[in-house]
């Protein structure tokens, strides 16, 4: 709930705007979802900033943590079983990606 967690696409382009738009549009007339599509399709020039220390691999570090264990690990277990050949048992972490800094 609230802006800070919905998602958004960052759009590259006109083209890229323009097919995210229409697909939205596309599932919300289709009524894909029991309510409208909340994602905002904004600029692709958008300024990100690196989460803190706890944040980085929380999931891979907490994985009985009630959200995670209820929310994010089905959706890993889900991707698995659709994407089997692109599924690596040991994530990249960031810790890990920093230190080949």
């Amino acid at each position: 709930m609230g802006p800070q967690y919905r998602s958004e696409i960052f759009a590259q382009d006109d083209t890229q705007r323009k097919v995210a738009r229409d697909y939205i549009t596309q599932l919300d007339a289709a009524k894909a979802f029991a309510k409208p599509i909340a994602t905002k399709v904004g600029d692709g020039q958008a300024t990100f900033y690196p989460a803190e220390d706890y944040h980085q691999d929380y999931a891979t570090k907490h994985p009985s943590q009630p959200y995670i264990a209820h929310f994010d690990l089905p959706k890993i277990e889900h991707l698995k079983q659709m994407f089997p050949s692109e599924y690596r048992e040991k994530p990249v972490l960031v810790a890990q990606a920093k230190v080949g800094q």
